[in-house]
């Protein structure tokens, strides 16, 4: 076990109260500050984390050696340039590096130099050329901002006139002389393949996958996500060997060549097709919902993960997992993804033990938690087999209340008939 004593986790959703949750099981919570964390994570401390030299003097007063980041945007604005020159480590790629996910553009010609199966792609500069483009097309296709845009640049695309509606949606919020990308909607299953790297290596956690659309049956707006599981049950050799040769080591090899700086997180978001796997997108970072069915799912100790690829000895351990299925369950607040009331009162009754909550949108009001996001709480459930997962985590979401709550209630029933066929 490594000599280190305190670990900052940045960020406040329930990704982070998933990684401070796994940290603090191995180093007791005490010795987990999350910033700036929410009011259902323990030992969160206010700090702006867009302000890196706040973060540094936390650091340093607390006697901080590590720093897990949690959400993309720290990472694409430089957290781990600006500390490279100290004794705090940081998990994380360095700002040229997280381009992978704060450029959709410059990550697709990376995929083109490196060999990574993905789908064709045309980039724009301005909205006009776009819509030229877009009206041309027969086809179904899917626009993506070139930069970050929590989740929501990314517009699938049937016909001309949705996606003239998308552009139409990207110049009233961005301008016209914005950069994107149009490329060919692949049909099949997604699925999310998360791992860590050192640059020298990659170690998989669970195959798992996300449910985006706000609506039953993968319908309605994409949101940050309304639930996850893992692992995949329809997961098999030859997919894990397919998505290894075409994705995964093209991705490692194409790291090393161009001597990225990249010890974090890398996760691969992932279409399966007729025509085998296919690249949609990387992030830098632990996905949300994933990150709350992946930890709790991972056996090992995640301090031993995080400085083996601080270290760049991620070859020097072999990750174990914990038996049966996760699932998460996200409770909304009515209206998301758009406006929501915010402060309404949460009532959380007794839960099993192994029932796991982590919150994301809540605050403290009147002494008693209420909401203040639209994703506010995650409840996972673990089951020996995935249906017994599935039927623990609806029977108890009874447990918990707020005004206008609203969950998916078909988290893991998806039909994944490609996945099933795979072979």
């Amino acid at each position: 076990m490594s000599n280190i004593k305190n670990i900052a986790v940045l960020g406040n959703g329930g990704r982070e109260h998933a990684i401070a949750w796994k940290l603090a099981q191995e180093l007791g919570q005490d010795a987990i500050f999350t910033l700036p964390g929410n009011a259902g994570i323990p030992n969160s401390h206010a700090i702006d984390i867009s302000d890196f030299g706040a973060v540094r003097s936390f650091c340093l007063t607390h006697d901080i050696q590590w720093i897990f980041v949690g959400p993309e945007q720290a990472l694409a604005d430089g957290i781990v340039d600006y500390f490279q020159d100290s004794n705090i480590q940081v998990l994380g790629p360095d700002a040229a590096s997280a381009k992978l996910e704060s450029s959709k553009i410059l990550s697709k010609e990376f995929m083109l130099r490196h060999g990574v199966t993905t789908a064709s792609f045309i980039k724009f500069n301005c909205i006009k050329d776009g819509q030229a483009f877009i009206q041309s097309l027969n086809e179904s296709f899917v626009i993506k901002l070139d930069g970050l845009a929590g989740g929501k640049g990314v517009f699938v695309c049937d016909t001309p006139k949705e996606g003239l509606e998308a552009l139409d949606e990207l110049q009233k919020k961005y301008g016209e002389n914005i950069s994107f990308l149009v490329e060919d909607k692949i049909i099949g299953d997604e699925i999310s393949i998360i791992g860590f790297t050192d640059g020298l290596h990659i170690q998989l956690l669970q195959p798992s996958q996300d449910h985006k659309q706000l609506l039953d049956g993968d319908n309605g707006p994409n949101t940050g996500g309304m639930g996850a599981y893992c692992p995949v049950p329809f997961w098999n050799n030859k997919l894990a060997d397919d998505i290894q040769e075409q994705i995964i080591q093209p991705t490692l090899q194409g790291i090393q060549k161009e001597a990225m700086n990249y010890r974090g997180i890398i996760y691969f978001g992932i279409m399966i097709s007729d025509a085998g796997p296919f690249l949609l997108e990387y992030n830098v970072r632990l996905g949300d919902p994933e990150a709350e069915v992946l930890l709790p799912s991972l056996k090992s100790s995640l301090v031993e993960l995080m400085e083996a690829t601080l270290t760049k000895q991620l070859d020097s351990i072999q990750l174990e997992f914990e038996e049966g299925y996760f699932v998460d369950i996200v409770l909304a607040s009515g209206g998301y993804p758009g406006s929501y009331p915010v402060g309404l009162p949460i009532d959380i009754k007794a839960m099993p033990s192994d029932i796991l909550l982590f919150s994301a949108g809540v605050t403290k009001k009147n002494n008693h938690l209420a909401t203040n996001g639209g994703r506010v709480i995650n409840l996972v459930s673990h089951g020996q087999s995935f249906d017994q997962a599935i039927r623990k985590a609806y029977a108890n979401i009874k447990n918990i209340s707020f005004p206008q709550m609203y969950f998916r209630k078909d988290i893991g029933l998806r039909k994944n008939q490609f996945l099933k066929n795979y072979s």
